[in-house]
């Protein structure tokens, strides 16, 4: 039996109780996430449920919107197989979003084709903040709780499930700026000109994001990925200040199963993420693997990091920069990914190339 970490009792009920609930017929990514030896290295991508599938751009057009396919259960688990049973990876992951969690605080959103999300109204004052709600996620995410079950039901223990969220300090992004944005300057200026309303909201989403994950484990997720997909616009020490303190609680907070945080573009809190009650530190391509490893050290499980663009490639050269990638993390602790989302105009064949490649490598 595996503890999360020195201190956490063997014994705690939770952890016990979600180890003996399943047995997976594939357990790769949770062997490897906990340090366990594994016979090859697992596979999956981030947005693999997603528009490199016709599959999936049929049931999105059934579906009418994003959103409309996000909220609806069984159309969501039914997008989060396809990629088991199309691509052959060695996990499902949750077909939502991480902007759900401002929703259900009382922050909605809408989402414009070519443009992506919009906050019809934004975060101005430590009023605004007070509005929001630590959202109970039986009651305001439901749907993706019960796309989870349906997802339990018809996986049948083939793949384990992942189920995420957004880091704080990515959700606070778009809920001070409204949108999307290169440098998010509208929502950084309040780091500096308001401190207090800064921390007031990362620490509302940080409560919020507990319960959702909590909520999302005993619908059945069997590890969770935290997103902080905005973390590279920040300093250093802004990283240390408005973002690892709130991954830390949730990483503390989550006893029952593995995590996984991926900090795209924070390669200066590296050394800093190691300290983090996790299993699993995403890499994003810009991350030198050996580099990282040093930093990091020997007790983490490293995740990632193939350049999506390596898609574009010919089918040899796929094969070649992914098992360079192999080869660079050493087999054990390791768990294959890209290193950031696979882009939406990727060729699913060579998706399968990048994935077959993997489950042939020897260790």
């Amino acid at each position: 039996m595996w503890s999360k970490t020195v201190g956490r009792s063997l014994f705690d009920s939770k952890f016990v109780l979600s180890l003996n609930m399943e047995i997976l017929q594939n357990d790769l990514l949770l062997r490897a996430a906990r340090g366990e030896q594994v016979e090859r290295v697992p596979v999956w991508m981030m947005r693999q449920a997603g528009r490199i599938l016709p599959e999936y751009r049929a049931v999105r057009e059934q579906a009418g919107s994003f959103i409309q396919l996000a909220t609806n259960p069984e159309l969501a688990a039914e997008v989060t197989i396809q990629p088991v049973d199309i691509l052959g990876v060695d996990a499902a992951i949750i077909f939502s979003d991480i902007l759900v969690v401002p929703e259900a605080m009382g922050l909605p959103y809408i989402m414009e084709e070519r443009v992506g999300p919009i906050f019809p109204e934004v975060i101005k004052s430590m009023a605004d903040v007070d509005k929001l709600e630590v959202a109970n996620p039986h009651e305001k995410l439901a749907y993706v709780l019960d796309a989870i079950k349906i997802v339990k039901a018809e996986l049948n223990g083939r793949v384990p499930l992942i189920g995420f969220a957004g880091a704080p300090f990515t959700l606070l992004c778009y809920m001070l700026e409204g949108r999307g944005s290169k440098t998010f300057s509208k929502a950084k200026k309040y780091l500096y000109s308001d401190a207090a309303l800064s921390h007031a909201l990362l620490q509302k989403i940080t409560d919020t994001t507990i319960a959702y994950l909590k909520a999302q484990i005993a619908a059945g997720a069997n590890l969770v990925q935290i997103f902080d997909s905005w973390a590279g616009i920040l300093s250093p020490a802004q990283y240390k200040e408005y973002s690892l303190p709130y991954i830390a609680q949730i990483c503390d907070a989550i006893t029952e199963v593995p995590v996984t945080v991926f900090a795209k573009g924070a390669f200066f809190a590296r050394e800093d993420m190691a300290k983090l009650n996790c299993e699993t530190i995403g890499l994003d391509w810009n991350m030198d693997i050996a580099e990282s490893r040093r930093l990091i050290g020997a007790n983490k499980t490293l995740q990632g990091n193939l350049d999506p663009c390596v898609l574009y490639a010919s089918f040899d050269e796929i094969k070649k920069q992914t098992r360079s990638m192999l080869d660079q993390f050493g087999g054990q602790r390791h768990i294959a990914n890209l290193g950031h989302g696979v882009y939406p105009d990727t060729d699913p064949e060579k998706v399968k190339c990048f994935i077959e490649t993997v489950k042939e490598y020897s260790i």
